[in-house]
């Protein structure tokens, strides 16, 4: 949702732009987009994969309503390009585009598609994507990365020293399997590192049993902070020598952003398990450590941690290459490639 809502604050501030947001009633752009000012159309829409039977009908019967919805939308605003970025209401309103012959660009953060940008990703008239090997899915694909908040790209590089700042986090809603690994560790992790600090963020339903396993491991809060949320993660990302966290679309645009060492643990439930492909993307050039959930136990994440914490030279170099993948101008990229759609170039 964060990505969407750069798009659509540089159309509507850096080009005057009238943006409207097509959504579900289940999703979190329920409260952000009105948040932000902008208009939010709702549609009913729901799951297709990992989902029961039940659903799946469920959905298969409400996508053509959808659909149609979104053409009634799409006839009453009369948008000159629509964008489609993923989730439950992006299938339906670039199916009503393509339809209608509105130019449609698709914007996907993953190095492998949803299943809706994936539906489309050949009708589309052109694609805006983080990584390479993702334009193969899409008609005029461009590499333009995803929008990271300004203040990451100004974090400057680490340079050699010991390791004082762990950040460990599961985007908003947490990772549990983090949660009840990390208090199993903590205790030899700062034994073995004496001047290393740890800032955990649990995410909101996980912030008291996360602190009390800590409590009972005997882990004290001289040098660690357990948060369920925290609201200033550039400072954050500034502070880190080493991030642990998952590897959601946001979560590695911003650590490319903020050129920082980190070990990825991709949520194994994600759509067309696209965490772990986000995560090989960033692997396979050297800018992250993997850890797949299956395999996460005290030793293999205490040895993956140590390995790092101790490896200056390591983590600076996989900070650089981190910061290769990352995109500064993508917003701006994204809604340049928007207009030349509008305007036929």
């Amino acid at each position: 949702m964060v990505p969407a809502l750069a798009i659509a604050r540089e159309l509507r501030d850096a080009h005057g732009a009238e943006v409207r947001f097509v959504g579900t009633a289940r999703g979190l752009e329920t409260r952000l987009v009105p948040e932000a000012g902008f208009p939010l159309e709702l549609i009913k829409v729901g799951q297709l994969k990992n989902v029961s039977f039940a659903t799946r009908a469920r959905t298969l019967f409400d996508l053509p309503l959808g659909v149609l919805r979104c053409v009634e939308l799409l006839r009453s605003f009369r948008p000159q390009v629509v964008i489609g970025v993923g989730g439950y209401a992006s299938g339906p309103a670039m199916m009503a585009a393509i339809l209608l012959r509105v130019p449609t660009l698709a914007f996907e953060p993953n190095a492998v598609p949803g299943l809706a940008n994936r539906l489309v990703g050949k009708r589309v008239r052109a694609a805006a994507v983080n990584l390479p090997e993702t334009t193969k899915y899409f008609r005029n694909a461009r590499v333009t990365g995803t929008p990271v908040r300004p203040e990451f790209f100004d974090i400057p590089p680490k340079t050699a020293g010991p390791a004082r700042r762990l950040l460990v986090f599961g985007a908003s809603q947490g990772a549990r399997v983090l949660n009840e690994t990390m208090p199993k560790i903590m205790g030899r992790l700062l034994d073995t590192f004496p001047e290393l600090s740890v800032v955990h963020q649990t995410g909101a339903r996980h912030g008291e049993t996360t602190l009390a396993a800590y409590g009972r491991a005997g882990i004290g809060f001289e040098r660690l902070r357990v948060t369920p949320y925290l609201d200033d993660m550039a400072a954050q990302f500034a502070e880190a020598d080493l991030i642990l966290c998952r590897s959601g679309a946001s979560s590695v645009a911003e650590v490319a952003a903020a050129g920082r060492a980190a070990v990825l643990i991709p949520f194994p439930q994600a759509a067309d398990d696209h965490q772990r492909k986000n995560a090989e993307a960033f692997v396979a050039v050297g800018a992250a450590d993997l850890i797949v959930e299956a395999e996460l136990t005290e030793t293999r994440l205490l040895e993956t941690l140590s390995a790092l914490l101790s490896d200056a030279d390591r983590r600076i170099a996989m900070g650089e290459r981190a910061r290769a993948l990352a995109h500064p101008h993508a917003v701006r990229e994204i809604a340049a490639t928007a207009l030349g759609l509008v305007s036929g170039r």
